[in-house]
């Protein structure tokens, strides 16, 4: 990165944070500290009001705002593609700020970026799948994130597509919602279940008549959603093998379970890592003979059974 590219992203960064270190930035551009003091002299010579306190950092003077830059083709590209992200996946809270975004972003490029990022955007494009079925989601998804953002819990009836240790698959949860995460393409509300007294994660697909309450939550001082790992209580290894010929299919399957593949001179031998055999049934069965359990025996005789259950029915 050379000088001015530096400067230019040293002020960005400025304007985004409320105070950085020289150390902070060094790190941040991978140079030294006594070359960020000589690019923050820099800044201030050429008027931007830069203010530095000694052991604390530098800040930007309150009221300064650097105008709008300019994008590169794949800069804008990205931009773009993102408020198309935004728009299928988030509420529609956020489906219109991102529409928003869209026409800013395209008014500001010059007209012959704007050519050129419309022709390259002709080459992409992102569908929305099931539609009609995440529209509850979306609404639901809007709701919890101002529930996370007011800290008022919430009440939902979930449910689970194994039964839990009393032997139900519904109940009907009250929760402290601390976060949502989008894994695989479905949301997740991460919170403290008072029902089961822990953390516990909660697909939005599963839920139903969601209701915010009026009790209010504190977040955990030591939770950071950005550094929160969930504890991996998957202890159970299956194995399996499917026939060669539909191993690109298993693999595009991309089952939330699939720890590890190999491609053998017998088949495709896939290792899954879950917390109960019978959470596979359902996706092994739908393979037909074409996917067959290699351990454990009691999953093997799990299927067997269902297999004897719909030869009956035929």
């Amino acid at each position: 990165m050379n000088k001015t590219d530096r400067l230019l992203a040293i002020l960005l960064e400025l304007q985004r944070k409320d105070i950085l270190r020289a150390e902070d930035l060094a790190a941040i551009f991978e140079t030294s500290v006594r070359t960020i003091y000589r690019d923050i002299q820099a800044l201030s010579e050429s008027g931007v009001p830069i203010v530095g306190a000694p052991g604390i950092g530098y800040s930007l003077m309150e009221g300064y705002f650097l105008p709008p830059v300019s994008f590169s083709v794949g800069e804008a590209v990205a931009l773009l593609i993102g408020t198309d992200f935004v728009e299928q996946k988030f509420d529609a809270d956020y489906g219109i700020k991102a529409q928003a975004s869209r026409r800013k972003i395209e008014a500001i490029l010059p007209e012959s970026v704007r050519r050129e990022v419309s022709r390259v955007r002709t080459t992409i494009r992102l569908l929305a799948v099931g539609e009609g079925a995440n529209r509850r989601e979306k609404t639901y998804l809007e709701t919890l994130r101002l529930a996370v953002l007011e800290k008022r819990k919430v009440r939902f009836g979930y449910s689970k597509r194994m039964p839990e240790s009393d032997g139900n698959r519904r109940s009907v949860r009250v929760v402290a919602p601390y976060g949502l995460v989008l894994i695989r393409g479905s949301w997740v509300l991460i919170g403290q279940c008072e029902l089961r007294q822990q953390f516990r994660h909660f697909r939005l697909s599963r839920m139903n008549e969601l209701i915010v309450l009026e009790d209010r939550f504190q977040l955990p001082v030591d939770f950071n959603l950005q550094n929160y790992k969930q504890t991996d209580d998957r202890h159970v290894s299956v194995r399996v093998l499917a026939r060669s010929d539909i191993a690109d299919k298993v693999k595009e399957a991309n089952n939330f379970y699939m720890e590890a593949i190999e491609e053998r001179v017998d088949g495709l031998h896939v290792l899954f890592r879950v917390r109960q055999p019978e959470e596979l049934l359902q996706w092994i069965l739908g393979w037909g003979a074409d996917v067959v359990v290699l351990e454990p025996e009691s999953l093997r005789d799990w299927v067997r059974a269902e297999a004897e259950k719909m030869l009956k029915c035929y």
